[in-house]
């Protein structure tokens, strides 16, 4: 019984964080990529885009991915779910695991190293370089600058939750090993009766 707790609160605890993740990857994409701001200088209009920095083009296509895969472990999740719930008794296997724990820690890695670099070209933004002579555009693109910083703000936080979620599914992972050690150990002391334990 108290078994069967944990394993709900771990599954809810994995579906949460998903779907964090999927709301929170969205929204920094769809922010940063629907940021723009036109400035006219000496009868010349300058238009700012995201498609200006590579760092905040390469923000919005891992934040883009990172939504989608979310969406569809979230979906992957509830199938499960519902297939527990009607008696089908599915488990999951060392191959889906490991897969998923694969592709977990595949996008923490990749959500971090895109989260860093929009990070470091911000920082340029706002205060230039003084080294090179390369000026801050904050100080004129005022607005573009406010609606880019909250969507780095909404990839920090997934970057965050994509983190606990490489924890999340390595823990998953891991321990289906461990209960298999202990239900083997358990099946040689009881004479090898009963067969090996049910893999979560």
């Amino acid at each position: 019984m108290a078994g069967a707790v944990a394993e709900r609160k771990v599954k809810v605890a994995e579906v949460s964080l998903r779907a964090v993740l999927c709301l929170l990857s969205a929204l920094a994409a769809a922010l940063v990529a629907t940021d723009s701001q036109t400035r006219t200088f000496f009868s010349f209009q300058k238009r700012a885009t995201f498609r200006d920095m590579k760092a905040m083009v390469l923000l919005v296509a891992v934040a883009a991915a990172a939504a989608g895969y979310s969406l569809l472990q979230v979906a992957r999740c509830c199938v499960t779910a519902a297939q527990r719930a009607g008696g089908g008794g599915t488990l999951t296997s060392r191959a889906l695991a490991w897969c998923v724990f694969s592709c977990d820690q595949a996008l923490a890695y990749a959500v971090l190293a895109a989260v860093a670099a929009a990070l470091q070209a911000s920082v340029i933004a706002k205060r230039g370089q003084p080294e090179l002579q390369w000026m801050g555009i904050c100080s004129m693109y005022g607005a573009f600058c406010r609606q880019a910083g909250g969507g780095i703000a909404s990839a920090v936080a997934a970057a965050v939750a994509a983190v606990l979620l490489a924890f999340l599914s390595a823990f998953n992972l891991f321990r289906l090993y461990g209960h298999n050690k202990t239900a083997g150990g358990g099946a040689a002391r009881n004479g090898g009766g009963g067969g090996g334990g049910a893999t979560w």
